[in-house]
């Protein structure tokens, strides 16, 4: 925490942000390992030069004290948040006219709106920069934790690939997913099973449709291990040798994704991975059905920041941590898509999977 908490300082200094300003969110849990309860009773962490500090309900007080050394500026029902705001804001020494403040794009408008109005016409601009941008970068140890959940997701996908046979639901193969987790120490985070047509639906919610012979099979699945989650897309068939537009489908999503990871180095242009897989799917006619962004950061959030899209501008860099996962939908058929997660380094991306991309076939 105080290595997180003198970079974040760092970052500071170099965007001339005098204080930062997070809510009860994943940025205060990445920044402190403090998760406080969140209701309408205002809590936020500042973070100047001088000081850092936590404006906390006395309510939670001794909840929250479990998990950091920092001190806590408490107030009671009774009496409100106000002068212990104050209190907190004077020890961060940012008082006077037009300083510059990073409110936490997650915190709620009434707690932000409160600490806006206790300072005099701050410059306001978004977290987004400073603490967003550091948990971008990843560490060794957040490497390390996000690879292992990747490795047992890797083995619960193929339990529920496993699980196939004619009858079966598709939220009885969830259940066997989840049992997986379970048996290994994690928590299912999401799981989205489609059969057959229900897998051109990118966020299908997985329900009590039946398998049948002949029908692909889309899982889409992640679960957190010791905090760190994981999310991955394999595809396959269940019964005889799979339809030719099947397989044809499945080899251009492939391509996008080696497309890709091709031009996925640090310095490129989030935009660009973007491209290069909407253009191959686009180029083998095929375009409109291609339906959302390449990925999405992955981190304490199970989406976050850098996101792999057509309008991104975000310059990627060393320890980014995103996924791949190209897909083509079609209406009453089938969907397919292929999800990776990678970790960027200096020669490129590094897949933290161990689970190939090849399609599961189970007669």
């Amino acid at each position: 925490m105080t290595d997180r908490l003198s970079k974040l300082r760092t970052r500071m200094a170099e965007i001339g942000t005098d204080l930062v300003a997070l809510g009860p969110t994943s940025h205060m849990d990445w920044l402190t390992g403090v998760n406080p309860h969140g209701d309408e009773r205002p809590v936020m962490l500042l973070v100047s030069q001088d000081y850092a500090g936590f404006l906390m309900p006395a309510l939670n007080a001794d909840a929250a004290r479990k998990s950091t050394d920092l001190p806590f500026h408490t107030w009671a029902d009774d009496l409100g948040p106000d002068a212990a705001l104050a209190e907190l804001l004077g020890k961060c020494n940012v008082s006077g006219a037009g300083r510059s403040v990073a409110v936490d794009e997650a915190m709620r408008a009434d707690f932000a709106l409160l600490l806006l109005d206790a300072m005099d016409a701050p410059k306001r601009s978004f977290a987004a920069d400073s603490v967003g941008l550091l948990r971008q970068l990843k560490d060794d140890a957040e490497y390390e934790a996000l690879r292992a959940s990747a490795r047992l997701n890797d083995e619960a996908a193929m339990a529920g690939f496993a699980a196939l046979a004619e009858g079966v639901t598709e939220r009885d193969v969830q259940a066997a997913i989840h049992a997986h987790y379970k048996a290994n120490g994690a928590q299912a985070e999401f799981t989205i099973v489609g059969f057959g047509g229900n897998g051109a639906f990118p966020h299908h919610h997985t329900g009590d449709t039946k398998l049948e012979k002949n029908m692909a099979v889309l899982i889409d699945t992640g679960c957190r291990l010791n905090g760190a989650p994981s999310d991955m897309t394999r595809c396959g068939w269940f019964g005889d040798t799979p339809s030719d537009e099947f397989l044809k489908v499945a080899g251009i999503v492939e391509d996008a994704v080696q497309a890709a990871l091709e031009v996925s180095r640090p310095g490129v242009v989030a935009s660009e991975i973007d491209r290069a897989a909407r253009s191959t799917i686009e180029k083998a006619g095929y375009g409109e059905r291609f339906l959302h962004r390449t990925g999405h950061g992955l981190g304490v959030d199970i989406h976050e920041p850098p996101y792999i899209s057509a309008s991104a501008t975000t310059q990627m860099r060393v320890g980014n941590v995103y996924s791949i996962e190209p897909g083509i939908y079609l209406e009453d058929k089938f969907g397919v898509r292929l999800e990776d997660i990678v970790i960027l380094r200096e020669d490129g991306p590094e897949i933290l999977s161990g689970l190939p991309r090849t399609l599961v076939m189970k007669p």
